[in-house]
């Protein structure tokens, strides 16, 4: 295996990560940010008033990205296990 082989694997391995990364990263930081700019305008400091929006967010984000998600990293998994064989002869 030469190290061009183990960069493209390492390169499309952290594209897969961000990808499915992305959208439950991107759904905590805009709720954290509402939270954030509610609590400041009202003073209300409670540490639940950011877990449980969060929470939600991140269930109703893979409930609806799930089925993206899974695609995509069975896309790669299968991409990857079908080219061993390539990449070891």
């Amino acid at each position: 295996m030469s190290p061009e082989n183990v960069m493209t694997i390492g390169r499309q391995a952290a594209e897969v990560l961000l990808m499915m990364a992305g959208p439950v990263l991107l759904t905590v930081l805009a709720i954290g940010l509402l939270v954030s700019i509610f609590q400041a305008a009202t003073q209300i400091n409670e540490a639940t008033l950011t877990f449980i929006p969060k929470l939600l967010g991140v269930f109703a984000t893979l409930l609806i990205a799930g089925p993206w998600m899974l695609s995509v990293f069975t896309d790669y998994l299968r991409q990857v296990l079908t080219n061993i064989p390539t990449l070891a002869g």
